[in-house]
């Protein structure tokens, strides 16, 4: 809805080729009779079916496709210039490494390409010649700061800084935890985001993700990469340097700015998001995170120095594990439980292309499903 919005805003520099849903057909519905898209991916038959007869009774010149191939299809279509890939989970993968390989400017706010993808994903990007642009806030405001030419990070930065609000869990007494419910884990103090994502915002484990990507977006060593809570949620993430300067992102907490970055990049252009008022800022405030309260951000690091392939494991575990949660089949405390035993009883053999990325993947998905079985209140 985000990038709709933006691109909106902007209809003499862009027109939509594809949307793709999962199974929100009212929704993507309302996506084709305003932006006229040559296709429309749902990612099962029976949606795109009922999809396909409301088009058709609404007389829209839209083709209606289904499945994992045909969204790998569109994101590499020689008509596409731009893909935002934001398909949330290892499921956003192989559409992500399609339009990686057909050179394509890809926006990636799908954490999990470069998390299960790591090395094989960058890998893909160089060997297709495409250009990836980061749309996670955190990642889009470091990229930002960072000088232009890639080949000076290494000999200027000393480290980066993550920011995090904190989940709506920061201030709650650690001994509460094991009785926070799904709506209260979804509830973020800052932005409206779908339930999985939320659930990882209150973990933090969205912030051990963003770690993993980190390391490969910016080609960084893990000791370089550090998380501060930042409740209020201004300063979107920065940079120190070896001279031990600073630079940092600041903007109101809107994913517009992200987006409308990355497709006028280089440029910049309006994004609908309203402008930082600095004279209504009453504080800012940093903390570091707290091991007993956030302990799955810190599995990020362990699972950076492990063999390849482990951050593999450790987001296959977490998806089982919070969807676990959301069914009330789990303790909000478990789900760390269930990411760690996974991460201790499976070390995977070093992936060689996506098969192999797969493979881990539904081997690590078997074991945490069994631990949530064990678990299961």
């Amino acid at each position: 809805m985000n990038t709709l919005d933006v691109i909106g805003r902007h209809p003499e520099r862009y027109s939509v080729f594809a949307l793709t849903a999962a199974t929100q057909v009212d929704a993507i519905l309302a996506q084709c009779q305003r932006f006229a898209p040559r296709y429309a991916v749902m990612a099962s038959p029976e949606h795109a079916l009922e999809l396909s007869r409301r088009v058709k009774e609404l007389g829209l010149s839209v083709e209606v496709l289904a499945g994992a191939d045909a969204l790998c299809e569109v994101c590499s279509d020689p008509g596409v210039d731009v893909v935002m890939a934001a398909i949330v989970g290892a499921a956003g993968l192989a559409p992500s490494l399609a339009a990686a390989g057909a050179g394509k400017k890809l926006l990636l706010a799908n954490k999990e390409a470069l998390v299960v993808g790591g090395d094989l994903f960058m890998q893909t990007v160089r060997d297709g010649g495409a250009t990836l642009l980061p749309i996670d806030s955190e990642h889009s405001a470091i990229f930002q700061c960072l000088p232009e030419d890639p080949a000076h990070w290494a000999n200027r930065v000393d480290h980066i800084l993550l920011t995090s609000s904190g989940g709506p869990f920061r201030d709650t007494p650690l001994d509460k935890l094991s009785r926070m419910t799904p709506e209260q884990a979804c509830a973020h103090p800052n932005f409206v985001m779908g339930r999985k994502i939320s659930v990882d915002s209150a973990t933090m484990m969205n912030k051990a993700l963003e770690v993993i990507e980190a390391r490969w977006l910016f080609d960084l060593p893990p000791q370089k990469i550090k998380v501060l809570i930042h409740p209020q949620q201004i300063i979107h993430s920065m940079v120190q340097f070896k001279d031990t300067s600073v630079l940092a992102q600041l903007g109101t907490p809107d994913m517009r700015v992200p987006i409308a970055y990355g497709l006028s990049w280089p440029e910049r252009m309006e994004s609908g998001a309203d402008a930082l008022d600095f004279s209504s800022l009453i504080s800012m405030s940093f903390t570091d995170p707290d091991r007993q309260r956030y302990p799955g951000l810190f599995l990020s690091w362990d699972a950076l120095e492990a063999p390849e392939g482990t951050t593999t494991v450790l987001n296959a575990a977490n998806e089982v594990a919070v969807a676990a949660f959301l069914d009330q089949r789990l303790r909000f405390d478990q789900i760390h439980n269930v990411n760690h035993a996974t991460l201790e009883a499976l070390s995977p053999s070093k992936p060689k292309d996506l098969g192999d990325l797969l493979a881990i993947d539904a081997e690590a998905r078997a074991l945490a499903l069994a631990q949530v079985d064990r678990l299961a209140v």
